[in-house]
């Protein structure tokens, strides 16, 4: 009997005791939760007050490099003028000077003038005038107000008449995006040693089963409007690389021979880009028929910063191998420079969407009409090249 109540008696301790032990368990987490993890301390000294920060997580960094820029405004007289601050770096600033007269006060006055000449322009009626855009134009024309306003005028004008060329230039469009990843078209992450920035264009890269003429056209459209407020751009201009190597008649007989004609028009007439070298390699034989025509088109002075190389060493003495994709003999993989491409396409879409909003009257008695015109076929220009004769 004693035996069996002593067994009862420590039953209960043992029972008492994990009661105690659970809820000593408990309070521990309860006092656990409280202590702030991964958090740092921030004491201000001016006030006796503490602040928890999170530790910053690479997501986060992520999303501020891809950070979409605004939309710009199109009001064609703003009630107050983006004010300006030049950044170029010391380099750039001597190009501008010494190339394209520019210094502090021609661009002030430049930028004024040109900004009244499109508050008075009849035609004129949604347009950026933000200093970065309008500078595209006055460098490329060496500050000439009339010629700056002419390309202005050519440029809102032609993207209006070739909508498939030059509007929805949309990063997020499947085509374009695919595209762009194939590696038809790469903006190299580096600039050549006369500070210009490179694009590399291979035509083998480009699936004519899946994408069209327009599609290609808008692809290049996007490089160039992503490029085109880049100051240094602006500044130290182009070299353009087309590696022909995989160029098949099945390329070329996606454009009209008017097309082609059209479209080198508005390239060399109404894009505010500085062409100052264009190098091609690994040209087939029946291509340079192409070539010819082309340089029939456009003027002398790009034709003579056309370039044709016969390896890609001969390239390689001319642009320094280092900046190429490391398919090429350089150092970064061609994937890596089409991501990075491709992330700056995506924080600049909303700004380059909104130009199709820009706005001009267009009739058939404006300048530029005839020049551009669907129509235009000079003598001997009908057809495409399926039935261009090619030796």
């Amino acid at each position: 009997m004693f035996v069996e109540t002593l067994i009862k008696v420590l039953e209960f301790i043992v029972s008492a005791l994990q009661i105690k032990n659970a809820i000593l368990r408990l309070l521990v987490e309860a006092c656990m939760a409280m202590i702030p993890s991964q958090k740092t301390i921030i004491q201000y000294v001016e006030e006796p007050t503490y602040y928890y920060k999170e530790e910053p997580e690479e997501s986060d960094f992520k999303m501020l490099e891809t950070e979409v820029l605004p939309k710009p405004n199109l009001d064609k007289v703003p009630e107050e003028y983006d004010p300006y601050q030049c950044t170029l770096a010391p380099k750039f600033r001597e190009i501008a000077s010494a190339d394209l007269r520019e210094d502090d006060t021609i661009r002030a006055q430049a930028l004024t003038q040109m900004r009244e000449w499109i508050a008075k322009h009849p035609h004129i009626k949604k347009c950026r005038t933000d200093a970065v855009f309008l500078l595209r134009f006055l460098r490329t024309k060496k500050f000439s107000i009339p010629a700056a306003c002419e390309i202005l005028e050519r440029y809102m004008t032609v993207r209006q008449i070739y909508p498939h060329w030059f509007q929805k230039l949309d990063i997020e469009d499947p085509d374009i995006e695919g595209i762009i990843t194939s590696g038809y078209l790469v903006p190299l992450l580096e600039r050549d040693d006369h500070g210009r920035q490179v694009i590399l264009s291979c035509a083998g890269k480009f699936d004519t089963s899946r994408y069209t003429s327009a599609q290609m056209a808008r692809a290049h459209s996007l490089v160039c409007e992503v490029l085109l407020d880049d100051e240094e751009n602006q500044v130290a201009g182009y070299t353009h690389i087309n590696d022909e190597s995989g160029l098949t008649m099945s390329i070329l007989s996606l454009w009209s021979l008017v097309d082609l004609k059209n479209m080198l028009k508005c390239i060399q007439n109404s894009t505010p880009m500085r062409h100052r070298e264009t190098h091609f390699i690994n040209l087939p034989p029946f291509a340079m028929k192409f070539i010819d025509f082309g340089m029939s088109i456009i003027s002398e002075k790009l034709k003579n910063r056309v370039v044709l190389h016969k390896s890609l060493d001969e390239l390689k003495a001319k642009v320094n191998p280092k900046i190429l994709p490391k398919e090429y003999g350089g150092t970064v993989p061609m994937a890596e420079m089409i991501e990075q491409f491709k992330a700056k396409c995506r924080r600049n879409r909303l700004k380059i969407l909104a130009l199709d909003d820009m706005h001009i009257e267009i009739t058939k008695n404006s300048p530029y009409w005839q020049e551009v015109e669907d129509n235009e076929i000079d003598s001997g220009m009908c057809g495409s090249f399926r039935k261009l004769q090619v030796d």
